[in-house]
């Protein structure tokens, strides 16, 4: 037997920039980057965009016509942007993949041009995704915006669409060109949006910077009133945590069973499924947030005294920590979420490693949960729901 084995690396630059008005005439930010690394004159580009940016801000089109007509010299616009509706449901649908690949071939985009997504979370998984499959890749900017893609989702490296009742099920490891958060986005989202991308913040408070967690803590009425400036400090601290664990985390493309930032995602993703993705990607994060606190306490890893304090921080900033989804049982009286475990371990490649709460601010990794633990967490969440309307109906009848 012969044998030839070499070892090589590649190296990446990943890179969140903060802006205000990228399509304005007068900011040079867009243009540099798309032009910073390539001499071929004009640069193309395609533009993808989640139709419910498009329906919410107001002479979009327009700002983006009057921008390329501006920079023509320097880059073209292959064709008015692919408008797609978005949420969850995009990555049901691989026909939007596909319309994508055939633009792609069409208007000649070329490892040297550009797919630019502008989007919420999911759009730009599903256009990462197509700019990831074509020609073995093209360059992928990405312009998120809501605050949950800003914060978290849309800084990460990967893409993928859902399959077989399956989260990203079919998707690729793909780091962006750069990422792009224009905080004028955020003004233009609704409440319950807004409100759905503080759960990550929380998640990645919780398992990396304990201060961090602490500071939403303090500003908790502020964010609850998605206050401009409070929203943007989390913004900007959350993306920075999550850059910082995509490079110095080891695993960038989580070749290994360990996903710490998926903190509360195992019942969060089956939750989101059984609700027909009723729920947000974020209120379902809020719940599994709750049940794996409360089963980090309840297995002796935290106090329950930190274990209220997170309830309170996800109740204060609004969110709900039950769903009828979380109610759901299967024939054998097995509750429906716990199917979600064995959908997690099969995607991590069949050892099952889920993060709990060694501290605040502090992850741990485990191999093995207790359905009984798990249950009764639940059970807890049901009966501070039922406690919490008591208390509401108390308050309405001395009134």
């Amino acid at each position: 037997m012969r044998r030839i084995e070499r070892t090589f690396e590649v190296s990446y630059r990943h890179r969140v920039l903060f802006t205000r008005g990228i399509f304005l005439s007068a900011n040079p930010l867009l243009a540099g980057l798309l032009t910073e690394s390539t001499v071929r004159r004009p640069v193309r580009a395609l533009i993808t965009l989640d139709a419910g940016v498009a329906e919410t801000v107001p002479g979009l089109g327009t700002a983006i016509r009057d921008w390329f007509a501006a920079h023509a010299e320097e880059v073209a616009l292959v064709r008015e942007p692919l408008v797609l509706p978005g949420g969850e449901q995009a990555k049901e649908d691989p026909g939007q993949v596909t319309q994508i690949h055939a633009l792609i071939d069409r208007h000649a985009i070329c490892r040297h041009s550009f797919v630019i997504a502008i989007g919420g979370g999911a759009h730009l998984d599903v256009a990462g995704f197509a700019a990831a499959t074509a020609h073995r890749g093209i360059r992928h900017l990405r312009l998120p915006t809501t605050v949950l893609a800003q914060a978290d989702s849309g800084v990460g490296v990967k893409n993928g669409i859902n399959a077989f009742g399956k989260k990203n099920f079919i998707g690729a490891f793909a780091p962006p060109f750069a990422v792009v958060n224009d905080l004028d986005w955020l003004e233009h989202l609704s409440d319950r949006d807004r409100r759905s991308g503080l759960a990550e913040a929380v998640k990645v408070g919780l398992i990396r910077d304990r201060e961090f967690f602490e500071a939403m803590e303090r500003d908790a009425g502020a964010l609850a009133e998605f206050d401009r400036e409070a929203m943007e400090r989390v913004v900007i601290r959350c993306a920075e945590l999550h850059v910082e664990h995509i490079a110095t985390g080891g695993d960038p493309f989580e070749l290994g069973s360990a996903r710490p930032l998926d903190f509360g995602h195992w019942a969060a993703h089956k939750l989101e499924t059984l609700s027909g993705y009723r729920l947000r990607h974020g209120e379902a994060v809020a719940i599994g947030l709750a049940l794996d606190t409360l089963y980090s306490a309840r297995s002796g890893l935290i106090a329950a005294s930190d274990a209220e304090r997170v309830l309170r921080l996800l109740e204060r900033l609004g969110f709900a920590l039950t769903a009828p989804e979380l109610e759901k049982c299967e024939t054998d009286g097995c509750p429906s979420v716990l199917r979600g475990l064995e959908e997690f371990r099969e995607h991590l490649g069949g050892q099952l490693t889920v993060t709990l709460l060694a501290a605040l601010g502090k992850g741990i990794e485990v191999h093995a949960l207790d359905a009984r633990l798990i249950r009764n967490a639940i059970q807890e969440l049901l009966r501070r729901r039922r406690g919490s309307r008591t208390a509401a109906d108390n308050k309405w009848q001395l009134s």
